[in-house]
Formats: C-alpha cells, structure tokens, sequence
C-alpha cells in the first residue's frame, strides 16, 4: 500500500502512526529491546554470583563491583546522546551488541576485583547507551495506537532477561556446586556473550528510523526503510514529507529546538527515573540471593546460597508475568493511572514486608517476606517498569529525541547507581525493614508526583505529546493540553 502525501492521508509520517501492529513491528521492537534483556541478565548474573567471588568485598566492595554496571551506563547514555542524532539508531545498537560482548568476556576471565569492575563498567556503556536509543527508535516507527505496548517490550525484556539468568544460574549451580567459587561464577559472568553475539547478527538486518532518516534528509532511504516496515512508498511521497519536516524543523529552529516544552518534559522523565529507581526495585534483583538467602532455613553454605538463587528466580517469574499486564493495559487504561495505582499498591506492599521482616522469625518471616515482595514487582512492573521507558522515547520531537532521552537514560542509570552503591550500606547501618519504609515513603511521593505532573500521553502521534507539555498538566482532562497552554 503506497502511502500517497496528497491525498489528504497526511504523508509518509501519518501512514506509520496508523498502520495495525503486525509481527513484523513486534520483531522489530524486540531487536530494538534487546540491550534491555541484557541488561536484566547481567543484573540477575552478578546477583547469582555474587556470593561466590573469590575476592574480599565489604559493604563498600560488594556496593561497587555491583553497580559498576550502572556507572558505565551512566556514561554509555550520556554519550549516546549526540553520537545517535548523528549517525543514527541502527549503528549506535550495533556498536553496543558488541561492547556487551567484550565487557562479558573481561568479567568472565577477570583476575581481581579491579579488572571485573572494568568489565562491568564496559557492560554497562552497552546497557546504557541502548537504554538511550531503543524506545526512541520505537517510538519512530510504531503506530500511534500501539505504541505503548510496543515500547513495554523493553521492560519485558528486562524481566526475561533476570528469568533466564536465575534459571542459567541454578542450572549451573545445581550440575557443578562444588566449582561455584572457582569456575561456575566465571560461567554466569561471561555467558551474556552469547545473546549479545546473537543480537549483533540479527541486528544487521533491522531498518534504520525513517523519521531519523527524513531529519537527516536522506530520502532514498527513506524508500528502503519503509519496504521493510511493509509500507510501499514513492519517491515523491517522501520528498514532500522532506519538505514538510524541514518546514517543521525550520520553524523549530527559530525559536531553538529546546523549547520550554521540551525542557519541561525532559524534567518530569527525569524525575519520572530517578523515582523508578530509588523506590528499590532493583535492589530484589541485585541483590535478591543476597537479601532472601539468610531467611532460608539451614544447610551447607553453598546450597542455601542456591535456594537463594532459586527464591530469586521465583520473583522473576512474577515479573516476567506482570509485564505482560503492562504490555496489554498501557495503551487501553493509559500511563498516568498505571502509574499512580503502581505506586500506590508499592506503598502498602512494602510496609507488609516490614513489618513481616521486623516482627516475625522462621517460615512466616520467609513467606510474608516472598509475597510482599512478589507484589511489590508486581505492581512495578505493570505501572511503572515500563512506563519510564514509554515516556522516554515518546515525549520529545524528533529533532531532540536522541539527545533527550539519552539524558533521561543517564539520570535513570545515575539513581540506579547511587541506589545499588548505598543499599548495602543502608542495609547493614539500620537494617532491611527500616529500608523498606524509606522505600514506601518514596513510592508515595512518586505517586504525587506522577498524579501533577505527568499528563497522559496514549493515543497522540509521536510528533503531538510535546504539546502536552507545554503548560501545567490539565488535571480535569490530562490527556488534552493545559487551558494555560491552550490559551498561548
């Protein structure tokens, strides 16, 4: 079907906002997500190993071989910024394929601390600098109408990426327990060479952003781009969209493509990550044997170290499940009342587990400890995991969007960094219950957050939710544009 610019359809841009989702975008999305997979299975790796490095960690120690991940992502993100606005989103998701790759191998033939903190820090520029490009690169080509599920694969990702890291693990573990701390560490460290390999491969093959390619004048790729979305388009088609989006971007020029309404959107995605992170959830996965295993019962050292792997890899499997929630109601319920029902249900879920982890010993602490916290990823992951990564490719205009949502990526990876780095500090000063009320206390002030400032943005082409920002959020109607803003 030739989308044809004059016939009142909008253009080659308004064909891609209301194409039906097929499993050619599906596929798509997944190899644009793949970076978030990786980084769930390099969470969950180091996780599972963690209690058997060889190497002599306190507080500090484990704190930093732990988040050094999210120090390299940190700087991947910010460094991805202005690389992806250049030379494009396929190119910059090639190149971090293969840092993973290299980083799995540092870490798995690390000989001290030093070099495994190296990998790591490699790993992550991978895991960050995808986290700046992939729902960007979603948002360019997803229909309007599905874009929010499509852009909840990243999290979903992430989720299967922890599940098959904890089922590696144990299945490492339980075959050789007794090379757990000489070679079975090395094992779940470097594994992560495999699918980064894989999605190197596969990633060859993907199209380019057609909008990025429109911003960047290349037309003739524009044509190519679009046949393999399964859109057929002329020539001419394209050349007057060209003209079109170098009329928009002149006129946004003008006036400088950060606008108020870009400054302020990019705050609240800001603000939006750093509440995603230090509500704690990545503490259930980083250090989630770490946490459970001193509540589960008694035996040999190694093997209770392997059912807190196991325990682990129970809660992952929620996650995986409650994702799909996500991906189903995103686009039907809307972000804003995900958000606010997530944070809220954290709340309470979180102060049960602290009360349970405070006043309770034996099987009743370990239950009560699993159920809170299964609930607690739960409603993370059906209002809030996702949610950040939606809003962070979809928020910003195309001129920008490379360079804002790698600053959103950066900040979200900065929080998740001075999160992992202080939880074990926090954990051994007051202990694990008082943790979990600060982290209640933070839920609730991310759920007023969300409820003032963040409007909703399902059903507006990529190109119309900046308009949303461009004033107070309309709380009487928070998907339509402020009366103030309304008014301009």
């Amino acid at each position: 079907m030739a989308a044809q610019s004059g016939d009142g359809s909008g253009g080659v841009l308004a064909e891609l906002d209301r194409r039906e989702i097929g499993s050619l975008y599906i596929y798509l999305a997944v190899l644009a997500t793949i970076g978030g997979f990786l980084f769930g299975f390099d969470s969950a790796n180091i996780g599972s190993a963690l209690a058997f490095l060889p190497f002599k960690l306190g507080p500090l120690g484990t704190g930093i071989v732990v988040a050094g991940a999210s120090l390299g992502s940190f700087v991947g993100a910010l460094a991805a910024g202005p690389l992806v606005d250049r030379f494009g989103r396929k190119s910059l998701l090639l190149v971090d394929s293969a840092l993973f790759a290299a980083g799995s191998i540092v870490s798995a033939f690390a000989p001290e601390a030093i070099t495994l903190i190296i990998g790591r820090l490699i790993i992550g520029l991978a895991i960050g600098a995808d986290s700046a490009i992939a729902t960007a690169y979603i948002a360019e080509f997803a229909p309007k109408s599905r874009r929010g599920s499509l852009s909840i694969i990243q999290q979903w990702m992430i989720t299967i990426g922890i599940l098959a890291a904890y089922v590696i693990a144990v299945v490492i573990l339980k075959l050789a327990p007794d090379a757990a701390k000489t070679v079975d560490w090395r094992i779940l460290l470097g594994i992560g060479f495999v699918p980064a390999v894989i999605s190197l491969v596969l990633r060859a093959r993907m199209p380019e952003s057609p909008r990025w390619l429109l911003e960047r004048g290349r037309e003739a790729d524009v044509v190519t781009a679009m046949k393999k979305l399964d859109i057929e388009v002329t020539a001419d088609d394209v050349h007057a969209e060209a003209l079109a989006v170098q009329e928009t971007r002149a006129r946004a020029e003008s006036r400088s493509n950060w606008t108020p309404a870009v400054r302020r959107a990019l705050l609240v995605v800001c603000v939006f990550f750093v509440f995603q992170q230090i509500t704690g959830i990545n503490v259930a996965f980083y250090y989630g044997p770490h946490l459970l295993t001193p509540y589960i019962g008694t035996g040999g050292a190694i093997q209770t170290e392997i059912s807190g792997v196991i325990a682990a890899g129970i809660l992952a499997v929620v996650n995986v499940v409650a994702t799909y929630f996500a991906f189903r109601f995103i686009d039907r319920v809307g972000r804003r009342r995900l958000a606010i029902g997530a944070y809220s249900l954290m709340v309470v879920f979180l102060l049960i587990g602290a009360a349970g982890t405070q006043f309770t010993t034996g099987t009743a602490r370990l239950v009560i400890i699993m159920i809170s916290f299964a609930l607690f990823i739960s409603a993370f992951a059906i209002g809030i995991g996702g949610t950040g990564w939606l809003i962070q490719g979809e928020a910003f205009p195309t001129a920008v969007r490379g360079r804002a949502a790698a600053i959103g990526a950066a900040v979200d990876w900065l929080a998740n960094y001075a999160l992992i780095l202080a939880f074990p500090i926090l954990q051994a000063g007051i202990g694990l219950a008082w943790v979990m009320v600060i982290f209640a206390a933070l839920c609730a002030l991310g759920a007023f957050f969300v409820y003032r400032f963040l409007p909703e943005t399902k059903g507006h082409g990529a190109e119309e939710v900046i308009q949303l920002f461009e004033g107070p959020v309309n709380l009487k109607s928070p998907g339509e544009p402020s009366v103030v803003a309304a008014g301009r």
